[in-house]
């Protein structure tokens, strides 16, 4: 049996240890560090990260550390580097940021969680031009916004991966329901322009039993042929990592989801927000 390069890259996804070093960033309880993506820009690791204070109120923040040691992270002395907005959607909490490089201008986008102080979560949009301190809302409104039966109290969590000039964005929807995973895209000339996917919700689990309670907080990224999606399942006690890889954001026989090996604590997995 020949093993194709796709195959070696879905068993490289479902092998992971921890680094020593972590964790990289943190806050004195009762404050939370979370909700952290992280983008590469030449010998530099930028991360993104949540900050929540009391009453579940979260700002953005940006701290940085060298390619070659990612653990030795600096805080830039300007954070937070978002606040909330004073009256749109976002006017309470700003977080779960996603920044991703855009071919067609050079720009830095980051897609984000914001809400009032209560759901729905809803996804906006931030704009750099290469100063990770500073963003600047591209619309006041939500790009992503809860408009669904699927999605009732939150359309967020996004990550992106660029492909064939369109942005391909996996997001959580919430409801009254177990959360699920959707799927929306953007051309590279407009990243505001999104377009929800009309087969949403486009992933809930695997048919199994320990995702068999709700799907989330999926990360995006392409390699090979495929599109791969690390996302949290939960059997309504505890949340585990899966993984799985698709062609065309369509649930299939060829689809192959895969638990991680080692169950996760209680509560939501990975970057988990807590919002």
């Amino acid at each position: 049996m020949r093993i194709g390069k796709d195959d070696r890259l879905f068993d490289i996804c479902v092998s992971f240890e921890r680094m020593a070093g972590t964790p990289l960033l943190s806050r004195p309880l009762p404050e939370w560090a979370a909700a952290a993506h992280a983008i590469v820009v030449d010998d530099t690791i930028h991360y993104l990260w949540g900050r929540r204070k009391n009453g579940n109120y979260w700002v953005l923040m940006h701290s940085t550390a060298p390619a070659h040691n990612p653990a030795a992270v600096t805080h830039d002395p300007r954070n937070p580097v978002l606040l909330p907005s004073f009256t749109g959607f976002d006017n309470y909490t700003v977080e779960y940021p996603f920044p991703f490089r855009n071919p067609a201008d050079g720009r830095y986008y980051a897609y984000y969680l914001g809400r009032r102080r209560r759901v729905p979560k809803q996804t906006g949009l931030l704009v750099s031009d290469g100063d990770f301190g500073h963003w600047t809302r591209v619309v006041a409104e939500p790009v992503i916004a809860a408009d669904a039966p699927h999605e009732r109290d939150g359309s967020s969590h996004p990550s992106v991966a660029v492909h064939d000039n369109l942005i391909h964005i996996v997001y959580t929807g919430e409801s009254d329901g177990p959360p699920v995973i959707c799927h929306a895209t953007a051309p590279i000339g407009d990243p505001a322009a999104v377009t929800k996917d009309p087969a949403n919700p486009v992933f809930r689990g695997t048919g199994r039993s320990w995702d068999s309670q709700g799907v989330r907080e999926a990360e995006l990224f392409r390699g090979g042929n495929f599109f791969h999606i690390l996302y949290g399942g939960c059997d309504g006690q505890v949340w585990r990592i899966g993984h799985v890889r698709t062609r065309d954001f369509r649930c299939s026989n060829r689809t192959r989801p895969i638990p991680s090996s080692s169950p996760q604590p209680t509560g939501k997995p990975g970057t988990a927000t807590g919002s």
